[in-house]
């Protein structure tokens, strides 16, 4: 098998199991009735101050219009509240509910010992070739299949390279 097919192989694997066990491990009993992304939506809403839905739909790369119904939904089943801004009626801020939080940190623990997982078995070598490795493909996908003005933190490579 030559380089560029296994590196295919394991892009392709990676990206369909990385989905498959998210979402195994997300949706538990006590967040059956939400999706894996609904979990990245109340991700995006965050634990901090509430959000507006432009910078929620920026976060996940949607139009507020298409996150709208997804965030009827999860105001529905008690996960997010919607609240006016007492500045400008025309806004509307986002914040988790105590429910809503618990699904953030659910889903912040799932990362947490994913990410505890790969380190620990890896050198501090091996983890900085693993950054290094995966911001470029986030450089890659950011600059070739996203319409933005933003650039990726990650894009300065003259930086990484002169640390090297």
């Amino acid at each position: 098998m030559t380089l560029e097919e296994t590196l295919n192989e394991l892009l392709v694997k990676l990206f369909k199991d990385i989905l498959e066990i998210e979402s195994k491990c997300l949706i538990t009993e006590e967040f059956k009735d939400i999706s894996c992304n609904d979990m990245h939506i109340i991700e995006a809403v965050g634990i901090e101050e509430p959000r507006n839905m432009k910078t929620v739909a920026s976060l996940m790369s949607v139009t507020t219009g298409t996150l709208t119904k997804a965030m009827d939904a999860l105001c529905d089943k008690g996960y997010v509240l919607r609240e006016r801004s007492t500045k400008d009626k025309r806004v509307i801020r986002l914040r988790l509910t105590d429910k809503g939080k618990s699904a953030y940190y659910h889903h912040e623990q799932f990362h947490r010992q994913m990410i505890k997982n790969i380190s620990d078995e890896m050198s501090e070598k091996e983890q900085e070739v693993l950054v290094f490795a995966l911001a470029k493909l986030v450089d890659y996908f950011q600059l070739n299949y996203y319409d933005t003005s933003e650039e990726s933190e990650f894009v300065d490579w003259s930086k990484i390279k002169d640390e090297k």
